[in-house]
Formats: C-alpha cells, sequence, structure tokens
C-alpha cells in the first residue's frame, strides 16, 4: 500500500504541475500547424503567393493560447510567435500539418499525438488535491509499516511475549485455535489472567509477525511448533475427512463398450 499511494502521489502531482499544463501547450500549438496550413492554402488560392509574403504574415502571428493563462506551463512567455517550421514558405507549402507536427513535436519532445481537449483549471486542481490525499495515505501506510516492522513475538521456554509485551506464561493458556492458520495463518490463545482476573484471548498473526517464507525457515510455523511444544490446554483446529468408497461398489464393476 506504501508503494501504491506513493506512485499514485507522484503521478497526480507531476499531472497537476507540470503534466497536463504540458499537454495544453501541445493541443494549442497543434491547433494552429492546421490553422497555418489553412491560412497558406487560402492565400495561395490562386497559385501567386511568395514566399516573401508569406514569410511576412506568418512573421507577424502568435498562437492563441485561449484567455486562460493559468492552465499552461509557468515558463511559457507570452505572446508566442509561431513556430519557425510554420514560417518556412516550403516546409508549409505541402500543406501536411500532421507531418509537420511530427517533425516539430519530436524536436521539442512533445506527443506526436496531441491531447483531444484542454485541461481546465479545475481539472488542473483535482490531480493537486488527489496527490495531497495519496501524500496523506502514504505517509500514514509509512507509519503504520514502521510501527508493524518494529513489533515482535517473543517465546521462550516459559512463557510468551505478546506484541504489545504482554507475558503470557504457557501453563495459563487453555485453548489454542488454529481453525484459521492454515488459510489465513492467524492463531487465538485463550489464556487465563493472573490474581483470578478472568481470561482473555491473544491474536497471532503469522503473515504479520515472522511469515511463512521457505528461505527464512517460516519463523511463523517455527513459533507456533515452539508454543505447541509446551502447551498442555485443548487444541482447536479442522481434522482432515478421508472420503469412504461408495457402498458395494466391488459389486458393480465398471463395464466399457
Amino acid at each position: 500500500m506504501l508503494v501504491m499511494f506513493s506512485v499514485f502521489s507522484i503521478l497526480f502531482y507531476v499531472d497537476g504541475t507540470t503534466g497536463y499544463r504540458k499537454k495544453n501547450f501541445a493541443y494549442f500549438v497543434h491547433s494552429t500547424f492546421e490553422k497555418a496550413t489553412n491560412h497558406f492554402s487560402e492565400m495561395n488560392s490562386d497559385g501567386e503567393l511568395t514566399q516573401q509574403e508569406w514569410n511576412e504574415f506568418a512573421s507577424e502571428q502568435t498562437v492563441n493560447f485561449g484567455e486562460d493563462p493559468s492552465i499552461l506551463p509557468v515558463d511559457l512567455k507570452l505572446p508566442m510567435p509561431w513556430p519557425e517550421i510554420l514560417i518556412d514558405y516550403n516546409e508549409v507549402k505541402s500543406l501536411q500539418h500532421n507531418l509537420l507536427w511530427q517533425t516539430y513535436s519530436g524536436e521539442k519532445r512533445l506527443d506526436e499525438k496531441p491531447p483531444e481537449k484542454v485541461y481546465d483549471a479545475s481539472t488542473i486542481q483535482e490531480q493537486i488535491t488527489v496527490f495531497y490525499i495519496c501524500l496523506s495515505l502514504s505517509l500514514l501506510s509509512m507509519f503504520f509499516l514502521i510501527r508493524t516492522s518494529r513489533r515482535r513475538i517473543i517465546a521462550n521456554d516459559s512463557s510468551i511475549f505478546t506484541a504489545q509485551a504482554r507475558q503470557i506464561p504457557y501453563e495459563s493458556m487453555k485453548t489454542l485455535d488454529l481453525r484459521k492458520w492454515d488459510t489465513k495463518g492467524i492463531a487465538m490463545i485463550g489464556y487465563e489472567l493472573p490474581n483470578n482476573g478472568g481470561s482473555a484471548r491473544a491474536r497471532i498473526d503469522g503473515l504479520t509477525y515472522g511469515g511463512f517464507k521457505k528461505d527464512q525457515d517460516e519463523p511463523a510455523e517455527r513459533l507456533i511448533r515452539k508454543i505447541k511444544a509446551h502447551f498442555s490446554g485443548e487444541v482447536i483446529e479442522y481434522a482432515a475427512v478421508e472420503e469412504e468408497p461408495p457402498e458395494n461398489s466391488k459389486n458393480h464393476p465398471k463395464t466399457s463398450v
């Protein structure tokens, strides 16, 4: 969970600070490429547009980024003139704005396929909001990870010490419930409190305390074996049931055709 929330935090932070703004930049600039080729086609409808005329016209144009500069990269200087490739008469006369964009996007490290929409300010702010949520969850996960990793269950020859540092002598243990041990790695110990203080239960989570890794000799299994070796109370666990063959199966042999 710590890794998951941390990755989400990074992704939302990048989108909210630079990612969506860069996509908006690509959206507006890409639309300029199509507008430029349309202008060229209109001005050259009679086939007499000169290179000087186009250069003078294109040099005076700027990219239309809409009315909200807050959705654009913070280091973008406005107004932004048309890219140099759109001022080049020989490049634009092919009227292939998609090919021109491929060249330009490759040089500027932009996505070859531009976004299909503009990300407004509220959408960008949502990414920052979710970033703070994921960051908080990451810190919370780290807290529980550190707290859990420092917990220990210790078993010696006379008693066990729980993660809460509670000592439970073997002689005070009355029941050992292992019904969930094989499936979930959870065991429950019922024991009597000292000075006739009643009874209580202690939970042993094998996945949290030790684990079942073969390369580590299954610490959780070793813990249970240690407890069982000194335990004299009632062990509660599921018993394996063997299936019996159907009655009279010997009197009805199988036949084949």
